[in-house]
């Protein structure tokens, strides 16, 4: 198969159009069956329960090219698990983890001349979401739903190498307790935008989130959960109902644990101890894990032995024990690739 004309190297983290997306509607109390489309245009009303009352649903996953050549995408089964959870908890319709991967496969593999080739940096960026799509003008869940999957090439989330960024602690609240924090909806990162922009304005890389209940536990990021390492080696994710399972820390934990031998646990882990960590990181589908040196708080500073011109050793085999898995060149555990056929 032939590949787009694209400088692979020099693509950017951005939405760049492909052929075919995935779309399914639910109208009568069903889904339809659904199917490829080559429009990438969406028409609903101008009243509709995603515009009048956020009413969306998200997920984000990668396809990749291996070092055998194959085209695979990591762990699609818990994206749809997260989804059903997602739409569950804002009454929307289950789309069906089944039919969720399904979709994907569809879309990377009539996509396939986008997937960037093995040794490029770049990958296939994949977008599920769901949307409340009729009129709703009274606040309550909307009768109809789209459920969409586009794909973009998009290149390497760190140009030149992953250097360690610096973050604070913010003063506002990503979640309360018993919110949606731990679900991937569009209104939790709406409300986000403000305080990024604002961390942005001041010199900052991100923001921490701290429980808004009690404000002496560490949450996680806009969008990326926190991953700890003491000085004695041992890895540490904070704990909580109101952060995000995120798909990439799961996976680090197991490879903390059944590729590195380490020591891994999650925990509930106080802003008071952060300071006695040797290394820092957040962990997303995006760059899988993003270095932190340092932490700032109203003006002390949290500065990691790890340092701030690269990743901390345990961060770093973390990371490439992951990526290795991802792109082919270390076995993964049965079930962690999805192979576009």
């Amino acid at each position: 198969m032939e590949k787009k004309d694209i400088d692979w190297g020099n693509l950017g983290f951005g939405y760049v159009k492909t052929d075919y997306r995935y779309v399914s509607n639910y109208k009568n109390g069903a889904w339809d069956e659904g199917g490829l489309t080559t429009d990438d245009t969406v028409t609903i009303s101008e009243c509709a329960g995603v515009l009048q009352y956020a009413q969306t649903v998200f997920e984000g996953m990668k396809a990749y090219t291996t070092e055998d050549g194959r085209i695979v995408t990591f762990r699609p089964d818990l994206n749809g698990e997260r989804m059903e959870h997602s739409a569950a908890r804002l009454e929307m319709p289950v789309f069906p983890k089944d039919r969720f991967v399904d979709a994907v496969v569809q879309t990377i593999k009539a996509n396939a001349a986008y997937v960037p080739p093995y040794g490029s940096g770049a990958t296939l960026y994949v977008r599920p979401y769901m949307f409340g799509s009729d009129a709703v003008i009274g606040v309550k869940p909307a009768n109809e739903y789209q459920f969409r999957v586009f794909t973009t090439p998009v290149g390497p989330y760190f140009k030149g190498g992953a250097k360690p960024i610096t973050i604070r602690v913010s003063d506002f609240d990503r979640a309360a307790p018993n919110g949606t924090g731990h679900i991937k909806a569009g209104l939790n990162y709406a409300m986000s935008l403000h305080a990024i922009v604002d961390a942005h304005k001041n010199g900052f890389d991100e923001n921490m989130y701290l429980d808004s209940k009690t404000r002496t536990k560490v949450e996680e990021t806009g969008g990326a959960n926190f991953l700890f390492v003491t000085k004695d080696g041992k890895v540490v994710t904070p704990k909580s109902d109101s952060i995000l399972p995120s798909i990439t820390r799961r996976s680090l934990i197991y490879v903390a644990k059944e590729y590195l031998g380490l020591e891994a646990e999650e925990r509930e882990v106080y802003f008071d101890e952060v300071k006695d960590f040797a290394e820092c990181g957040l962990c997303g589908t995006a760059a899988v894990i993003s270095p932190v040196g340092k932490i700032v708080d109203h003006g002390k500073e949290i500065c990691f032995p790890s340092g701030m011109n690269e990743m901390g050793p345990i961060t770093k085999k973390l990371y490439e024990t992951l990526t290795g898995i991802q792109m082919g060149r270390i076995q993964a555990p049965e079930g962690w690739l999805k192979v576009i056929e």
